[in-house]
């Protein structure tokens, strides 16, 4: 897995993309290993609730959440992915 992460608008703390790592290990079996994962996070209105976007490309596969936080986002993603790939594996 190649994973490219993009933090936008903002500073990512070592907090997150650690996060982000432990959760891309556990995602990894659904994944070649030469598949590109690629990860783009933005602030897109600060001072609101829900103001955290995320974007994530996959294998071919896209998925976009906007959460109250990150790791929120990050979550909501990858399950939206998860359900894509299992579509694909079972056409």
């Amino acid at each position: 897995m190649n994973l490219t992460i993009n933090a936008v608008n903002f500073e990512m703390a070592e907090k997150l993309e650690q996060f982000i790592e432990k959760k891309m290990n556990r995602f990894e079996r659904h994944l070649n290993p030469d598949d590109k994962v690629e990860i783009r996070m933005s602030v897109i209105k600060p001072q609101t609730n829900a103001n955290k976007e995320v974007k994530m490309r996959i294998a071919g596969l896209f998925a976009e959440k906007t959460a109250d936080t990150f790791e929120e986002g990050i979550d909501a993603c990858l399950s939206a992915l998860e359900g894509q790939l299992e579509k694909r594996k079972n056409s």
